[in-house]
């Protein structure tokens, strides 16, 4: 079986983030129609995500539905970016091992292969 961590550093800025997002969550969605093992991590400015992506009128909306299992969220850097209440509500998995942050370490120490977007 394959193991993945997906992580997202892509902020809000502009429209070639957003097709990170779009790709990783796309990229996500094959792993888990493969049977994989995969994890969707928001990290850095890409934490500032998940309030858009939690919107029932973001135009993919849909797509992060059928991902949002796999979705975990670097707890420093939602605070840092000022969208801790909004991981809160959406219930998501928050990484603290490293500092605050996820442990990349852990990750690859656990057989996952790392992709950035």
């Amino acid at each position: 079986m394959t193991k993945a961590a997906l992580v997202v550093y892509a902020g809000t800025d502009d429209s070639s983030d957003a097709g990170r997002v779009i790709n990783a969550m796309v990229a996500t969605k094959e792993f888990i129609e493969a049977g994989d093992e995969v994890k969707l991590v928001f990290d850095g400015a890409g934490t500032q995500w998940i309030p858009i992506l939690e919107s029932e009128e973001y135009e993919y909306h849909d797509l992060y539905t059928v991902v949002r299992d796999a979705v975990a969220v670097c707890g420093y850097c939602a605070n840092a970016h000022g969208v801790e209440n909004a991981v809160a509500s959406a219930g998501l998995d928050r990484l603290t091992a490293n500092d605050g942050h996820p442990s990349i370490r852990s990750l690859v120490a656990d057989e996952y292969e790392i992709v950035t977007f």
